[in-house]
């Protein structure tokens, strides 16, 4: 009874397949291949998933951290605030979003002024933010993984007639046959989001975080879709043209955690060239054009034809983006000859800390700006008159003989 409800809700082949193809067909159709796609399949994902964790934990401790080493990452040290229950109890209640008022009740039970709160929690912010040590292992795992799939994946499709021609994506659809490398390819994609997935909350926050989770929660939707209404062919695709940018995005932070700025300016523009060629050429006038137009040719519209392409839409729409922040990147490595911030994904937190500390106090900037001018004015009239009197002495030396 709970697999004919299933079948007859979950697996409703009004939605999943075009009309008059039933899963029937698709069993008898799909005889040719060494692999036939079944939806339990994806069932295999989620121990991969785990056991990538577990790959990434060992590879982030053996391999990745001795290679930092080895290329020179090196790591701010931060200062270490003193301990406070008070204190420590209001920044982890309220992190980075308290107000003005917030601060100043505080200021009446911990006994501390104003000043040293906001210097405290200053300190303490900064002990939150991940070193460089951590942010260069875990690009490392990212580039291995994105390089050893975008190798393979090229390897299973070049041969392929669908790699040339997305055309040959439709031919023959839903009764495609699916090669054992395939099978593999999409499962191992599959697992690896889910790795991110769920590793997600342990990893360095960075700018683009929402970002980034819709990328993940619509990527395991896209590619579980596809394989569950056999689009593998088109699928394939376009993991193979995300994976040709992903790693060089990767091997460009991992330069700029170890200080290399001129290889990581160097791969950043390859990058910067291969994304925007692959994400807003290639794949909207190609690929996505092939599945909004040419697929029509092969079959009549269904409901999993508007869920696959709405769900490419919205990578589509992440892709111009961070194609936006790209550009700005380039702009400032034009003009100003360096790539000052990973804008795409690599900002962390620093941003939001400056506005969040520029709009505490204005009395309380004013007090601190007024400090540092006073410092600065302070060392350029010692100056002055260190100039004053070294100048007087030479005067006074110079006198001498002739007074003699």
């Amino acid at each position: 009874m709970m697999e004919k409800l299933l079948n007859q809700w979950l697996w409703s082949q009004e939605f999943w397949l075009p009309p008059t193809i039933t899963w029937h067909d698709i069993d008898n159709g799909t005889t040719g291949g060494s692999h036939q796609p079944l939806p339990r399949d994806l069932l295999v994902a989620l121990p991969l998933a785990l056991g990538f964790i577990a790959v990434r934990f060992a590879f982030e401790r053996v391999v990745a951290l001795p290679i930092s080493r080895k290329l020179g990452v090196f790591d701010r040290v931060k200062g270490r605030v003193l301990p406070n229950p008070k204190l420590e109890a209001f920044y982890m209640q309220k992190k980075n979003h308290f107000t003005q008022n917030e601060l100043m009740d505080l200021e009446k039970h911990c006994g501390f002024t104003m000043r040293q709160i906001q210097n405290w929690l200053r300190l303490r912010r900064n002990q939150d933010k991940p070193s460089n040590t951590k942010k260069f292992c875990e690009a490392s795992w990212r580039f291995v993984f994105y390089l050893i799939a975008f190798t393979a994946g090229l390897a299973f499709l070049i041969d392929t007639a669908w790699f040339w021609h997305y055309r040959e994506c439709w031919r023959g659809y839903p009764k495609q046959p699916v090669a054992e490398s395939h099978y593999w390819y999409y499962i191992l994609e599959l697992g690896f989001y889910w790795s991110l997935l769920l590793c997600v909350s342990v990893d360095v926050k960075r700018k683009d975080f929402k970002e980034q989770i819709i990328h993940h929660i619509a990527t395991i939707s896209l590619i579980s879709f596809s394989y569950c209404a056999n689009f593998v062919r088109v699928g394939t695709v376009v993991m193979l043209l995300h994976d040709s940018s992903d790693f060089l995005l990767e091997s460009a932070k991992m330069f700029n955690y170890a200080g290399w700025k001129k290889t990581c300016d160097s791969l950043f523009v390859i990058f910067a060239v291969v994304f925007l060629g692959t994400r807003l050429i290639v794949f909207p006038y190609s690929v996505l054009y092939s599945t909004f137009v040419e697929s029509l040719d092969f079959f009549k519209p269904f409901p999993g034809y508007y869920l696959f392409n709405g769900l490419l839409l919205v990578l589509q729409a992440l892709h111009i983006f961070w194609a936006y922040l790209i550009l700005r990147m380039l702009y400032k490595f034009i003009f100003f000859g360096k790539v000052e911030k990973d804008e795409r994904s690599d900002d962390e937190s620093d941003v939001e800390e400056e506005g969040e500390d520029s709009g505490m106090e204005g009395e309380c900037c004013w007090e601190q700006s007024k400090g540092t001018l006073n410092s600065r004015l302070g060392s350029l009239a010692d100056n002055c008159v260190l100039n004053n009197l070294t100048h007087q002495r030479r005067n006074m030396n110079s006198r001498l003989p002739k007074a003699r």
